[in-house]
């Protein structure tokens, strides 16, 4: 055969490789393309937590346990968080699925191995985590401050600047956002020294705190304004963080479910719901001061086991959570039943003649009949209060009313339509009793003027001393109807 002829069949037979080869390719590539395709799309399906949370009907989230977070109260799960992820997972319609922990460096912890959809445990967002995890917009807007006992004014400790937290005993709990704070403090000041804890929360460091056994602790600026109902000894020292923000962490594959939340939350915050639990939760928590909060605390061991059983036997005999009754009392006549005001209310529940004479009560020194006469009355407003109002809002209007007199409330109620609020809500009636004072409101409403701060203060003392009671005695009783 020629060389003309080799070339020419060595021509010939590549091309016809090439032929087949392009053919197994594109046969290869579309064949492999497509289950290339099927995988993305299984993959992407395996990591949409927002369509794996609805595939399964439940919304997992690792939350830590806390007075602002989760806590177990008179109507059984509180907290300011675990609100938001309830009503969240309804938004989304599901059930919501808890998995409870001690501490924030837990709940880290478990997000970083992927644990349930979302973590809530009052987290700032800080450069460091922001790093590590993904969060949802900003909820609420907090300080850091530096929490110590007041004991430590009368030895000349009590710290007023960075440079005298040096030589203090100062515990953090491990994995807070406080941990990076004090790092930032360490290197202004190289002398600075503070330990951290992997076993206690933030609310156990501040008893520590109050206990004497350490000097002072770091938490939110929200965590110490409802921790210090329970211990009125601490005091805020210096304030190291402004306007951090807390979230919530997220998961892998988040970006449907982020993007869902952010709608849900713009919503709440529109509507004035997010505004309402801000007021549940955190209105009253600067109420009082610490001869109040001290002097009631000595009460609950020396004057209430007195009369705990007849709160409770009163409470269920009128449908009235006995704490909510005992923190009345306590508001009317500290727990003294002689107690006697110079406009001649008398007795534990510090009733007048003509409403001891209606509720058929004799003696009104009595404690028996005082307690069971004020229950009475109180169910008796209670169920006057408009079937529009209702859960806790509804006990708080007729606590106004027990104070101020129905009339005034309805009138209050009648003014909030005309400005625009919310004539149901608690949050808007009590800024609209104070306007009962003033000539230029009261003098077009029904039942003329009122003194309408008292009522505000009553109610909101009422439950600063039944958030105490509940933390004391953590009993769940019937709450809302």
């Amino acid at each position: 055969m020629s060389l003309t002829s080799q070339r020419l069949l060595l021509l010939c037979s590549a091309i016809v490789l090439f032929f087949f080869l392009g053919r197994w390719s594109v046969s290869w590539e579309r064949d492999n393309f497509s289950d290339l395709n099927t995988t993305k799309a299984v993959e992407t399906v395996q990591v949409n937590q927002l369509a794996k949370i609805k595939a399964k009907g439940q919304f997992d989230v690792v939350m830590v346990n806390g007075p602002t977070t989760y806590f177990i109260g008179a109507t059984g799960p509180e907290g300011f968080e675990y609100i938001m992820m309830r009503e969240f997972a309804k938004y989304l319609g599901v059930t919501l699925n808890l998995h409870v922990v001690p501490t924030v460096n837990e709940a880290l912890e478990l997000s970083k191995e992927g644990v349930g959809d979302m973590t809530a445990g009052a987290l700032t967002k800080t450069p460091e985590r922001e790093k590590e995890f993904d969060f949802t917009p900003s909820y609420y807007n907090i300080n850091e401050v530096v929490v110590c006992d007041q004991r430590m004014i009368r030895k000349k400790i009590f710290p007023r600047s960075l440079e005298d937290l040096v030589g203090l005993k100062i515990t953090v709990g491990d994995g807070t956002s406080y941990v990076e704070t004090l790092e930032k403090v360490q290197k202004e000041l190289p002398e600075f020294h503070f330990n951290r804890s992997q076993e206690m929360s933030s609310e156990e460091l501040l008893g520590l705190v109050a206990k004497g056994e350490i000097d002072c602790s770091v938490v939110d600026s929200n965590i110490f304004a409802i921790n210090n109902r329970y211990y009125p000894g601490l005091r805020k020292a210096i304030t190291l963080g402004k306007g951090k923000q807390l979230g919530f962490i997220l998961r892998e594959g988040s970006r449907e479910l982020n993007a869902t939340f952010s709608g849900w939350l713009n919503h709440v915050e529109r509507s004035g719901e997010m505004a309402r639990l801000e007021d549940h939760y955190y209105s009253y928590t600067n109420t009082f001061n610490y001869v109040n909060l001290t002097a009631f605390h000595k009460r609950l061991k020396t004057r209430l086991p007195k009369y705990q059983k007849l709160f409770e036997k009163a409470g269920k005999k009128y449908d009235i959570p006995w704490t909510l009754l005992a923190a009345q009392s306590y508001q009317e006549s500290h727990w003294d039943r002689l107690a006697k005001s110079p406009t001649g209310v008398r007795g534990l529940m510090m009733l007048t003649r003509v409403t001891a004479k209606e509720m058929g009560i004799k003696y009104r020194t009595n404690a028996t009949s005082s307690v069971y006469g004020g229950a009475k009355y109180f169910r008796q407003v209670y169920d006057r209060v408009a079937d529009d109002v209702q859960g806790i809002d509804r006990y708080k209007f007729a606590y106004a009313a027990y104070n101020v007199g129905m009339g005034h409330l309805i009138d209050a109620r009648a003014l909030a339509h005309k400005l625009g609020k919310d004539p149901s809500s608690w949050k808007d009636i009590k800024t609209v009793l104070p306007l009962l004072s003033k000539k230029k409101y009261y003098r077009h409403l029904k039942h003329g003027y009122a003194r309408g701060q008292e009522p505000v203060d009553y109610v909101e003392a009422i439950y600063e001393y039944h958030a105490i009671l509940e933390q004391k005695f953590k009993k769940k009783v019937e709450y809302e109807k």
